[in-house]
C-alpha cells in the first residue's frame, strides 16, 4: 500500500510547517481557491464521516504554488 494525495499533502504540510491559512495562499498563487473546511476533510482521519479524497488537480496545483512560494515566480524569458 503506497502514499495516497492526501499522505503527500499532510507529509509536505508538517515538513515546511504550513498552516491552513498558509495553503491557502500557496493555492491561490496558481488561481486555485481552497477553502478551509475543504482543506480539513482532507486532513481529516480516513474513517472519519467527512473526509475527503485529495483529488490529483489539487495536489498538482498545491505543488506548482508550492515552488512559487520557495522559490518566486519564474522570471520572463528575453
Amino acid at each position: 500500500m503506497g502514499l495516497t494525495n492526501n499522505d503527500i499533502m499532510k507529509k509536505l504540510r508538517v515538513a515546511h510547517k504550513l498552516r491552513d491559512e498558509d495553503i491557502v495562499k500557496i493555492l491561490a498563487l496558481v488561481d486555485f481557491k481552497v477553502s478551509k473546511s475543504e482543506l480539513g476533510a482532507l486532513f481529516r482521519n480516513e474513517n472519519h464521516p467527512k473526509y475527503v479524497e485529495c483529488g490529483d488537480q489539487i495536489l498538482r496545483n498545491f505543488l506548482n504554488g508550492l515552488i512559487i512560494h520557495l522559490r518566486g515566480p519564474m522570471p520572463k524569458k528575453k
